[in-house]
């Protein structure tokens, strides 16, 4: 079953990516670099991480104590991290900060994290509030527009090898295509049949724009482990509810991103399966039922007080 969990898929720069990647978010320093090290001894070559994660240091340690121990060379890992919206004003020294956490010449791909910009001169380096203490503090007057015209530049100094975004609606993917010059290689969205973005995912397929599927599980103790059709196909499979929903993003023709700190679920997140035609129907169908019924569910929504474009209650 692990073949599939060697899928790759090619992006508009011509580049491979691992369909299958290895998401840290939230977890701590030693766990982050346990889990990197135990994910691509175990097979996983995409790794994926983020400046406002605050774990970069421990990915890059983990990612070079996997390639001191020989398990990989560092031109067969897929590595990809993202600019912080405090940033956004300054995107090269973003990726600076982050190829210096991380001990890295490059990365393989560089995203937008959020269509906005935070005060880089608040109260907090990287999550400045407002009073309120909860609002985050925002530019309200940027263009992401103009942070991703210097996302641009950054594959010509070969420290990105390619440019992408994240949590990007159609509006805000329409009014970037308007003015791009590079359209962007993936978008990096949350995903799973509660949040299915059917919208988005249509858009970027017919734009040439890669979907990467975060949260794919939804959250912790997710109510999809339960869900009829999801324990329905597992059965017939003879899988874990897990496999079928990491295994539905393929199906889908999107990128996955597991995360695990457990050394057991991270190899088990590698045992994909191939879903026929009626299993793919089945779940989107439930995705459809959701939306219709208006249970489409968020998990990770954070308090910008921007309105991102999205249809679904922010």
């Amino acid at each position: 079953m692990t073949a599939l969990a060697d899928k790759r898929y090619k992006l508009n720069t011509g580049a491979e990516i691992p369909a299958l990647g290895f998401g840290t978010w939230q977890s701590t320093p030693e766990e982050t670099q346990n889990a990197v090290y135990h994910a691509i001894k175990v097979g996983y070559r995409h790794i994926d991480t983020a400046l406002a994660y605050q774990n970069e240091v421990d990915v890059g340690k983990g990612i070079k104590a996997a390639i001191d121990d020989g398990l990989v060379k560092r031109e067969d890992l897929f590595v990809t991290t993202k600019l912080w919206n405090v940033y956004a004003n300054r995107v090269e020294e973003g990726l600076d900060t982050s190829l210096k956490s991380l001990g890295l010449d490059y990365v393989d791909l560089y995203l937008v994290h959020w269509p906005v910009r935070m005060n880089d001169k608040g109260n907090h380096p990287l999550f400045p509030k407002l009073a309120d203490g909860v609002t985050r503090d925002m530019i309200h007057s940027h263009n992401h527009v103009d942070t991703w015209k210097a996302m641009e530049k950054l594959p010509a100094t070969g420290k990105a090898k390619a440019v992408g975004v994240s949590n990007y609606s159609v509006p805000y993917l329409e009014k970037l295509l308007a003015e791009a010059t590079i359209v962007p290689a993936t978008n990096q969205i949350e995903n799973h049949p509660y949040l299915a973005q059917q919208e988005v995912v249509d858009f970027c397929k017919s734009k040439g724009i890669l979907i990467e599927a975060y949260s794919p599980l939804g959250s912790t103790g997710s109510p999809l482990f339960t869900a009829e059709p999801v324990v329905e196909i597992a059965k017939k499979r003879g899988v874990a509810p897990a496999t079928v929903l990491l295994s539905w993003h393929l199906a889908r023709g999107s990128v996955v991103l597991a995360k695990s700190i457990n050394p057991d679920r991270i190899t088990a997140n590698r045992n994909l399966i191939e879903l026929d035609a009626e299993d793919v129907e089945k779940l989107q169908k439930y995705a459809d039922d959701l939306k219709a019924a208006g249970k489409t569910t968020r998990y990770v929504s954070p308090p910008f007080n921007v309105d991102l474009g999205f249809p679904d209650k922010w």
